[in-house]
């Protein structure tokens, strides 16, 4: 059997590392081999611990063993019978798993032309969802945002509302060590809702004008009535977490009455094609997202956390699953000196 490397949760709580079959590139197929994973710190950990009910939708990804990551930066190294082989040798970013060796379909292949490093174009996917969940929302220009849960989709959400022209944003979290990786900026307001009334912070910071847009990206449903608290009347609420469970709320009090607009943004929502209407598919947020890397305007370095070789996977898990609120971007490293 070759040699490929593979993180596997093998049940609630423990991980490990196999080693699988190196697998082979079929029709529409790129093999890569792997430079830099990015463990996703919401998904890979609900799934990880089992926290979620088990009649959820979370319950279909909760099988094990399970393969986990979907942030991944290769190398093209072999391609199937009917792809064009100067694909070889060049840089892309996939949904890849966490293993040394992965196929991807040609379909899903973003090409890395930017000169970035691997360590920042692997954020790709934390950067597509936080996109087209702004996008959804219709962010626009000096409207007032509050972003709950300032893990790496809160930190991008933050940024990017920026780029769109939201002023005030305000940030939201109850971990010191997360408020501090903000961006220094006049318009973003680090709240602590340990420390800080958040409602009577948002009143005061918008002049009584309330938040015109709140992003839930907490994934604890036990927040999220608490979030509705700070919105205008006919406020956007965006649910931009995967909420670990139910919430029971009154549709008259939170929904109706108010005239709030709830809307979902989960992944699956980019159009699976361009169109004159709607061109912003999944590629198109990746190509913008390296662009923006390339040129500055997005500075990822603060959110990397950690470092290590793919063979501390095992020790980086039990870690994040103690506590979580220390570590932001970790990254495993393929390529072995």
């Amino acid at each position: 059997m070759d040699n490929n490397p593979t993180v596997v949760f093998v049940r609630p709580g423990e991980v490990v590392i196999e080693n699988r079959e190196k697998p082979s590139p079929k029709t529409g197929e790129l093999l890569i081999k792997t430079r830099c994973t990015l463990i996703s710190t919401g998904t890979e950990l609900t799934i990880l611990s089992g926290d979620f009910p088990s009649d959820s939708a979370w319950a279909r990804y909760g099988k094990f063993p399970f393969v986990p990551g979907y942030n991944n930066v290769g190398e093209v190294i072999d391609v199937g019978p009917d792809i064009d082989q100067n694909w070889i040798g060049q840089r892309i970013a996939t949904y890849g798993s966490h293993a040394l060796y992965v196929t991807t379909n040609i379909q899903s292949a973003r090409l890395i032309c930017q000169d970035i490093l691997d360590e920042h174009a692997v954020f790709f996917t934390i950067a597509e969802i936080v996109m087209n969940g702004i996008r959804r929302a219709n962010v626009q220009w000096g409207e007032a945002v509050v972003v709950y849960g300032l893990g790496l989709l809160g930190q991008l959400t933050v940024r990017f509302c920026r780029l769109c022209g939201a002023r005030p944003v305000l940030a939201v979290d109850v971990a010191e060590s997360r408020l501090q990786q903000l961006p220094s900026d006049v318009a973003i307001v680090p709240v602590n809702a340990r420390r800080d009334n958040v409602v009577s912070l948002v009143e005061k910071v918008t002049k009584r004008r309330m938040a015109d847009v709140v992003f839930e990206v907490t994934g604890d449903p036990e927040l999220i009535l608490e979030e509705f608290k700070v919105l205008r009347q006919q406020g956007r609420l965006i649910v931009l977490s995967s909420p670990r469970g139910k919430t029971w709320f009154d549709f008259h009090d939170l929904c109706n009455s108010p005239s709030f607009t709830i809307i979902g943004a989960h992944n699956l929502s980019h159009p699976q094609n361009e169109t004159l209407d709607n061109p912003w598919t999944n590629q198109r947020h990746a190509e913008l997202f390296f662009d923006l890397v390339a040129d500055g305007e997005l500075v990822i370095d603060p959110l990397i956390s950690h470092r290590e070789p793919y063979t501390e996977a095992c020790r980086l898990y039990q870690m994040l699953l103690e506590d979580r609120s220390l570590a932001m971007g970790v990254i495993l490293e393929w390529f072995l000196k």
